[in-house]
């Protein structure tokens, strides 16, 4: 995979569009190149700033996956009677 340096966009919009998957590949390239340190401090803060909303994505997107996993329910014979949430609000 190219570094970031390399591939940054010229604008985030490119996130909203990524899977989990496809964002914290970019996130964890974006990682590698700022520990090289061999990145100019101009690039640096960009692609950091990147990384941020990257994250921000990142959280947003396992939020939604938490809110769809659902709990079996039981019944007294212990078979399967249904689904409750997770974590009842």
């Amino acid at each position: 995979m190219p570094d970031a340096t390399q591939t940054i966009p010229a604008d985030d919009s490119d996130i909203r569009r990524m899977s989990f998957e496809e964002a914290l590949g970019a996130l964890e390239q974006i990682v590698s190149d700022l520990e090289r340190g061999d990145v100019p401090l101009e690039l640096s803060i960009r692609i950091y700033e990147r990384g941020e909303k990257l994250k921000s994505h990142c959280d947003r997107l396992l939020s939604a996956a938490e809110d769809k996993v659902e709990k079996i329910k039981l019944n007294r014979a212990g078979k399967p009677s249904g689904t409750e949430p997770l974590d009842p609000a």
